[in-house]
């Protein structure tokens, strides 16, 4: 399902729709209003497709939403050095504009899903079958919603009462807690768990809609915020046994980040967000942050974040060195690079000579001699995830919102190691940990990792935290919420070792080449994005302007620049000691 079809354009607020004239009121009979609409299934499908749709903005996932994490985190870094940066740099003001945009697209779809739910009612026994469906898929999308706000801004209001929040007044209403609003994500998921069918059932639970098995998964990662591991191993078994639906490895990784029916929502993707195919709709006459006109091309902007310069692209985020240089360490059994290196980064390979497209960027052939960069000034290594650099679809970027590749947010790659994490947590190292870790690498043509190299639960997590999950997921999103569920940030060796990670070269020569921190003050060329991160930031700041139109909102440890490390530990949660895997 590429692009849900929708006849309710917007649903914004169905108080608002009400109009007066003189001294009665009036009610426009081909206007729906919230008295008339939403009080059979025929209408609240409306309003699911109304939050499905939204989740595509570029607030939410379409570019801001998407790239915001993957520049926190240290796989990537800001090429541009401008668009993005103090994202990058961990130090985003309180004044920023675009610091706001995740914050007003999913509290839109909050609001839908809340209107939703309250014509659903409480008593799940009591509904249709269709109806526990729509009432699943808006749990669900709520439970994102808050997963992604609370994942970025700490402590934003919990608001699930329709009535309250579609008020202006109402609107945003003062702080919750970081658990409070963790404690409502699980219950969402949880409960949309209950109402789902499987992706088994086929047509449109196997094209694109929210499933049982995609709030399972959801599920299992919001218990992993909090570090409850034992209960996150018995959800994630419960997927790998089939509960949930059916989901296997696809044989070629590639078939991840290509668009087509061939590839998107295969057997592998729990969950992804929907976009029309290139060249099946509209013109690029409108991308605006609230695209919706029916013009505009419904694809994501994240390809031209990525795309090279040279390609079309904005040339703003690159894949960091220290990830490159992770690919390089480690050879298949035939011999060759990793593969997933040909799809995570554009650069020129003598193994891909014969590889899926060959040595392309886009249509263009790669000579050994070129030099392919994302930004023409500071250089960087382009990204291929979720672009067309690899697939041979167009000589150029087509800039804007254009790109079709849906975007796959939750695989059972993602399954399969989580579940080794967690086992680890509960009972590690053991052996079932490592043969789920190497499913995932059989994939790759990786040799098997052995239990006998890992002695120690430490060991075991940094190969999971710092091996294979960034060649698995590198540049997805994803990675800055990981960085905080393990506190990488409130632990002296770890931040340190985020600073080597984060070390990149701005430059346009000398890309590949490895880097350290221990050279940043020597070489004016080196930075290491993590050196200006000020305690807090982590988080992203509650904006200024929304604090001044709300005297009861106040602002998170991004605001104050203040360390969460103790709120951290006090929470049961620890931070695993850096290990060196050379010895």
């Amino acid at each position: 399902m590429k692009l849900y079809k929708y006849s309710l354009a917007l649903i914004l607020g169905f108080s608002t729709l009400v109009s007066c004239s003189d001294k009665m009121d009036l009610l426009n009979p081909n206007q729906q209003t919230s008295s008339t609409f939403g009080f059979n299934a025929d209408d609240l499908e409306e309003s699911v497709i109304a939050a499905y749709n939204h989740i595509r903005m570029e607030g939410s996932y379409a570019r801001v939403g998407y790239t915001i994490d993957v520049c926190r985190g240290d796989e990537a870094w800001n090429s541009s050095q401008v668009w993005h940066m103090p994202f990058d740099d961990l130090n985003a003001e309180v004044t920023s504009d675009i610091t706001w945009w995740p914050w007003r697209e999913w509290y839109y779809t909050i609001n839908v899903c809340n209107f939703a739910i309250s014509r659903c009612g409480e008593d799940n026994s009591q509904l249709s079958n269709k109806m526990k469906r729509i009432k699943g898929q808006v749990l669900f999308l709520r439970g994102l919603s808050y997963y992604n706000l609370v994942g970025y801004y700490q402590n934003p209001p919990l608001i699930t009462d329709y009535a309250t929040y579609s008020s202006l007044d109402g609107l945003y209403t003062s702080n919750s807690t970081y658990d409070a609003v963790l404690d409502q994500v699980e219950k969402d998921f949880h409960e949309a768990m209950e109402l789902l069918p499987s992706r088994d059932e086929g047509g449109e639970w196997a094209g694109g809609r929210a499933t049982c098995g995609a709030a399972a998964g959801y599920y299992a990662r919001a218990l992993m915020m909090r570090q409850k591991y034992s209960d996150a191993l018995t959800v994630l078994k419960d997927i790998i046994g089939k509960k949930y639906g059916t989901y296997r490895l696809m044989l070629n990784y590639g078939d991840n980040f290509r668009e087509g029916s061939a590839y998107e929502n295969n057997a592998e993707s729990l969950f992804e967000v929907q976009y029309l195919d290139y060249g099946s709709q509209g013109t690029d006459d409108e991308w605006t942050p609230v695209n919706t006109s029916p013009n505009a091309t419904q694809g994501s902007a994240i390809e031209s974040n990525f795309g090279p310069g040279n390609y079309g692209g904005w040339a703003d985020i690159s894949a960091s060195p220290w990830l490159y240089q992770l690919f390089k360490e480690e050879r298949t059994t035939g011999g060759k690079l990793d593969p997933r290196l040909y799809w995570t980064i554009g650069t020129y390979e003598t193994d891909w000579e014969n590889f899926e497209y060959g040595n392309v960027a886009y249509t263009n052939t790669l000579k050994s001699t070129d030099n392919i960069v994302t930004n023409n000034t500071f250089g960087g290594l382009p990204i291929a995830k979720f672009t067309n650099l690899r697939t041979g679809l167009y000589s150029t970027v087509v800039t804007g919102l254009h790109d079709g590749i849906n975007l796959r947010l939750m695989r059972y790659s993602d399954v399969l190691l989580r579940a080794a994490e967690c086992e680890n947590e509960v009972n590690g190292p053991t052996q079932q940990a490592i043969d789920w870790i190497n499913e995932v690498r059989n994939r790759a043509d990786l040799p098997d990792l052995e239990l006998s190299d890992f002695n120690t639960a430490d060991k075991l997590f940094e190969q999971i935290a710092n091996v294979e999950r960034p060649k698995e997921f590198g540049c997805e999103f994803g990675r800055g919420f990981d960085l905080i569920r393990w506190g990488f940030f409130y632990d002296s060796g770890r931040l340190l070792q985020l600073k080597e990670h984060g070390t990149v070269r701005r430059s346009t020569t000398g890309v590949k080449n490895p880097v350290s921190y221990s050279d940043v003050a020597n070489d004016p060329e080196l930075k290491s994005t993590f050196d200006t991160y000020i305690s807090g930031h982590e988080f992203l700041p509650i904006v200024q302007q929304l604090m001044n139109n709300n005297p009861n909102l106040k602002g998170n440890s991004a605001n104050y620049s203040s360390d969460n490390s103790t709120y951290f530990r006090e929470s049961g949660c620890k931070v695993r000691p850096v290990v060196n895997l050379s010895k």
